[in-house]
């Protein structure tokens, strides 16, 4: 199990990236290699926040690129109060057993509906026996 963690703090909210091979579900003889990932987001400011959609950016060691648009994380679309946090598994598909991630989040400020971006740490994605 791949338990790498990554971090990126962005206007006092901090987003943080647990990773995890799927090997049961993987298939590498079809190119077939699924991840999962658990995102944590810490809210530090002062503010209640929501989070409106994702973006992120999908990279294999292919070269193939894929971006990802949506509204929410899961279906859902979180508020954090301050000093709260929100966490979510989600997954990925990739055709080689190695890649990486990266993103944004579009955040609104409850207060007065102003929104954000907050940066999604790049994280990296690989089948544990790429590691021996």
């Amino acid at each position: 199990m791949n338990m790498n963690m990554y971090k990126a703090v962005t206007k006092d909210v901090e987003v943080r990236v647990e990773t995890f091979y799927q090997e049961g579900a993987s298939n590498p003889e079809a190119d077939k290699y699924v991840f999962a990932y658990r995102i944590f987001i810490e809210n530090h400011s002062e503010f209640t926040i929501k989070l409106l959609s994702r973006h992120w950016h999908i990279i294999d060691s292919n070269g193939q690129m894929t971006e990802v648009e949506g509204e929410g994380v899961i279906g859902q679309q979180p508020v954090i109060e301050p000093e709260k946090k929100h966490e979510y598994v989600s997954g990925c598909e990739l055709q080689s057993e190695l890649g990486k991630m990266n993103g944004t989040y579009l955040m609104e400020k409850q207060i007065d509906g102003s929104t954000f971006e907050v940066e999604i740490p790049e994280f990296v994605l690989i089948a544990p026996y790429r590691l021996n």
